[in-house]
Formats: C-alpha cells, structure tokens, sequence
C-alpha cells in the first residue's frame, strides 16, 4: 500500500480523498493556489505546498509544479480527483514516467476513451449501440451538412476530444447547420486544443444514464449499478440519482453488460463511468466514458454501501477488487444535489464572495460532502461547487422528503446558491414521479426564477 498521496485538486474532492487515504493509514500532501490557502485541504492534509498563482493554469494544470510537490513531499501516488487534470493523458504518462504511481488508469486508456470519436468506433466495434452519427471527425462544414442531411435534422456537433457540455451546439435546420457548425469548432478549439468535431442525431427527449464501473490489475471488473443524471442545464448535471426511476432489471443488465464489453475491451483498471443516453422508446446509445471518479460518486457509495475512493486507492496499489457485484447489491435510494454559488435567475451565474454563516443539514441517512465553513471566501476562478448534497431512503418517495428537508435546513448567506432552485425542482411533479428527461429545465423555465 501507498505511504503518502498527493492529491492533484482541490475544494470537496480533494477532502473526500484525504478521508479515504486517512482511513487507510496513508499520509496526504494537498497542493494549492494562492487563492486556497485557507481551503480545508489545506489544513487537514498532512503535508502541503502552494503551486502557483490563483488561475488554473498557473497552478492546478501546471504539471512540473504537481509533480514537483510529489518529489519534494516524497509522495509515492498522484490522486487527480476530478476536472483539472483527471483525464489529461500527458499527466498519467508523466506521473508513471517520474516513479510515482497515477490513481486512474493508464495514458492509453485514457486517450482511447478520451477521443470522443475513436470510443464510439470502439463501441461500434463490440455492437455496442450508439447514437447514429458520423463514423469520425468531419472536415469541412459541407462534409458536416451531407451527413446531418442523411441523419436528419435535428443533429448534435460534438468536440472530438470534448466533455463537460463543451464545444456542443444543436443544428434544429439546414439554415442554422453552418453557424452551429462553426461555433462548436471554435468552443472545441478553445477548449480542448483541437477543432475536430463530429456529428449526431439529436435525441429531442433523452435521459442520462451512466454505469459506474471498476476494475483492478488482475483482470477482474464490475459495475456498480446505473445513476440518473438528467436534470441538467447547459449539459451540466445538476441532480443524481441511484438506481434510475426507469430502469428496471432487464434494462440494468443489458446497460450494465454493454458497459463492462467497452471497458473490459481496453483492460480497464481504476474507477469510471460509462455514460449512455435512453430514449423514450426504451433504446439505449453509448454517449461518452469518463475515466476518473465523478462528482456524483456518493450516490452509488450510499447505495451499494461501497467507499468507491478507497478502493480506487487499493486497486492502483494492486490490489484485486474488494468484491464483484455486477448490479445485484443495491439497497433503497439515494440522491445528490449540487449545490452551487451561483443564481439560477440570472442564466446561473457565478456568485463569488464571503460565506457570513453556514448550518448544513443532518439526521438520519443525510451525507454533505463540502469544502466550505463560515467566513470562507468563494474565489472566482474555480468550479462554483460549494457542497453536495447526498441522501439516502429506503424507498425514493423517503429519499426524496429527506433531501427536501435537508435543502430546506441547509443555511449558507454571504453568496447566492442554488439551494432554493433544487427545492423548487424536488417538488415539480414531473420530478416527483421520476419522468424527467435533460430537456426538463428547457421546458420548466419558471424553475429558474425566484418566486415573487
């Protein structure tokens, strides 16, 4: 087992791996910008260096500085978390390249699933379905066209080597295809480096469904059941679930399989999820795979009473899987809700600033994962992630009245948060009887605006 591990990340997650490393009698090095010094992981990490000035790319993507702080703390693993630099291939390649080992899988598996365009010839391959799409990448705009045409409108054009709800535009019409077209290469570009996009059928009415999975050195893999991801804005996950409201057990088997076929193909080792949308027919399409850990992990945790970070950490120590499941251990419900410092009213805009007071909520089956306390400053350059929060009931009907009582208990002022937004969406009816899709929001903008 590792003797110490630096955590590559900062804010919740980076406490969420300090307590898995913690109970496994592993020593911590946290790194941060000169805007956290006065983060929570700072504090309770054994070890800590500061890697530069407060934007990210002078600090947290800055790989010589992360992997100078594991040198100079004599950290034996790298924990990347999530976002930043979790799925960066170069990052893994380097990490393993200066005898230190990455928590993740390897550079390889992170680019073959990376390239958003490559894992969908992957999954093409293990007849895996997949939305219809361009084969690959598209060239040119009236290469694009030919192929929204023959796939009919509307269509989706996608970043390549894209994630997180970036460079993504919808083509409703061949008139609107070019300037679509045009921006979601100028968002990829922008975003990842590279302006290859391709193309897909454009589902009007999808869920999100993702399958968390896990696999260890020695050939042994699993899944750890679905969770339900379709309360979304602008492609960003709002609220989770676990198990989905519409899945049942023959839909469960048939994702969960498709989802080991893709991951077992690439010898996969570590913690990730593979994402997939359902249509309103019941037919299920390989979206994307995320080869990290993800934010909405606790949901799975509570339902499968499974600490997903420490086996992550056992499992790049060499360890076999703890246990293989497969989707036969769920017990009751669970739920996350994202609570961020932003307005909802104003298109959710960042709220920065200084938190005056903080309750966060409690009682039975209530988790909060967070990085915040009174008088902490919200700083503008980061994810506007201030805490998680996860219930778990033993039906969804008890679930959903414990977050309802945990939203309304949770007390945060100094900022603007989400917390009222999420109430208002717990008691929507279409949420109430578990029939949302991740157009919800579109058609529910009254949700956004405070009530008068």
């Amino acid at each position: 087992m590792f003797k110490k591990v630096l955590i590559a990340n900062r804010g919740e997650i980076a406490l969420r791996v300090i307590r898995a490393c913690k109970e496994l009698d592993i020593e911590t090095v946290a790194v941060y910008s000169e805007a956290d010094r006065e983060c929570l992981h700072v504090r309770f990490a054994a070890d800590d260096v500061c890697v530069g000035r407060p934007p990210a790319r002078d600090s947290y993507l800055n790989i010589p500085r992360i992997i100078a702080a594991a040198e100079i703390t004599g950290a034996d693993a790298i924990h990347p978390g999530y976002g930043f630099l979790a799925e960066n291939a170069e990052f893994a390649n380097t990490v393993r390249a200066s005898n230190i080992a990455f928590i993740g899988p390897t550079a390889e598996q992170i680019g073959q699933m990376g390239d958003k365009a490559a894992a969908r010839k992957l999954a093409q391959k293990l007849k895996v379905p997949t939305v219809p799409g361009s084969p690959g990448p598209v060239e040119s705009m009236e290469e694009g066209l030919k192929v929204a045409q023959k796939l009919g409108f509307p269509v989706i054009i996608k970043a390549a080597a894209g994630g997180g709800g970036k460079g993504m535009r919808v083509a409703p019409d061949t008139e609107q295809f070019a300037q679509a077209f045009g921006l979601a290469k100028q968002e990829a570009l922008a975003a990842f480096g590279s302006d290859e996009v391709y193309i897909e059928k454009y589902l009007s009415r999808p869920r999100h469904i993702e399958i968390q999975i896990m696999g260890d050195m020695h050939g042994k893999l699993m899944h750890l059941c679905e969770r339900d991801c379709s309360v979304q804005r602008r492609h960003q996950k709002l609220i989770e679930e676990a198990p989905s409201p519409a899945v049942d057990v023959t839909l469960r088997e048939d994702i969960g399989d498709a989802a080991v076929r893709l991951a077992q193909a690439i010898g996969y080792v570590g913690a990730g999820t593979v994402e997939f949308l359902l249509d309103e027919d019941g037919s299920f399409y390989f979206m994307e795979m995320n080869t990290r850990i993800q934010v909405e992990h606790p949901v799975t945790e509570m339902c499968t009473n499974f600490d997903l970070v420490k086996e992550q950490i056992r499992v790049a120590a060499g360890e076999p899987l703890s246990f293989v499941m497969n989707g036969h251990r769920l017990r009751g419900h669970a739920i996350e809700c994202r609570v961020n410092a932003e307005d909802p009213a104003r298109n959710f805009q960042p709220s920065p600033g200084t938190i005056t007071a903080y309750h966060p909520p409690g009682g039975p089956g209530v988790r909060v994962d967070t990085h915040i306390y009174a008088g902490y400053t919200v700083p503008p350059y980061y994810d506007s992630l201030l805490a998680k929060v996860i219930v778990h009931g033993n039906t969804r009907a008890e679930a959903l009245a414990r977050m309802r009582q945990a939203l309304d208990s949770f007390i945060i002022e100094g900022v603007t948060t989400t917390i009222p937004f999420l109430g208002r969406v717990l008691r929507h009816p279409d949420f109430i009887a578990g029939t949302v899709d991740t157009m919800f929001l579109e058609r529910e903008p009254q949700l956004l605006k405070n009530p008068a």
